[in-house]
C-alpha cells in the first residue's frame, strides 16, 4: 500500500513556500497567493527544493492527518503554479446560460432565470451557450462553485437533461413503454 504522506513535495521554479509557527503555510506563485492553517500535530519542513511532512506517532488519526496535510500542501502548490479548472455542460432543449460581467444567468426550464455571481478568486468562462469552465487557484473553491452550479439542475436519468460535469457519465434508465 502506498503512503501518500511520506512522498516529498517538489517545489517548482517560481513558487515560494513559507512555513510559519502553528503550521501556517503560505504559497506564492505566478497565479497568486494561497494561505492555509494546517493541523499543528504534523511537522512540516522545507529541505532544499522539497517539502516533507512527518507525523509524531502511528495513531489512526495521525496517519489520516499525515496524508491530508501533504495533499493540501501539494494542491496549494499546483494551484499557484498551474491553477485548477472544472468543465460543466448544459444539456436540454432551451437550457442555456449567458455571462455578463461576473454574473451568469441560467435558463433551465424554470419559470424564471437563475443568476449566480462568481465568488472572489474564481472565474467562469463560457464556450458557446452550453459549456461553462470554472477556473481558479484554490481547488476546494473551484470544486465547490462547480458543484453549486450543477446543483441548480442535476442531470436526470431518463433524457439526460440538466447540468453535468464534462467527464461525468449519466446512467440512463429506460422509460415507460406504451401498452400494446
Amino acid at each position: 500500500m502506498s503512503r501518500i504522506g511520506r512522498l516529498p513535495i517538489d517545489i517548482p521554479a517560481g513558487v515560494e513556500v513559507k512555513i510559519e509557527e502553528g503550521n501556517k503555510v503560505t504559497v506564492k506563485g505566478p497565479k497568486g497567493t494561497l494561505e492555509k492553517c494546517l493541523p499543528t500535530e504534523m511537522t512540516i519542513k522545507q529541505e532544499d527544493n522539497q517539502i516533507v511532512v512527518t507525523r509524531p506517532n502511528d495513531l489512526k488519526k495521525m496517519k489520516s492527518l499525515h496524508g491530508l496535510t501533504r495533499s493540501l500542501i501539494a494542491n496549494m502548490i499546483t494551484g499557484v503554479s498551474e491553477g485548477y479548472e472544472k468543465k460543466l455542460e448544459i444539456n436540454g432543449v432551451g437550457y442555456r446560460a449567458q455571462k455578463k460581467g461576473k454574473e451568469i444567468t441560467f435558463n433551465l426550464g424554470f419559470s424564471h432565470p437563475v443568476a449566480m455571481t462568481d465568488p472572489e478568486g474564481i472565474e467562469t468562462v463560457m464556450e458557446g451557450q452550453n459549456i461553462i469552465i470554472v477556473k481558479g487557484i484554490d481547488k476546494e473553491k473551484v470544486g465547490q462553485y462547480a458543484a453549486e452550479i450543477r446543483e441548480l439542475r442535476k442531470p436526470e436519468p431518463y433524457k439526460g437533461k440538466g447540468i453535468k460535469y464534462a467527464d461525468e457519465v449519466i446512467r440512463r434508465k429506460v422509460g415507460k413503454t406504451g401498452a400494446k
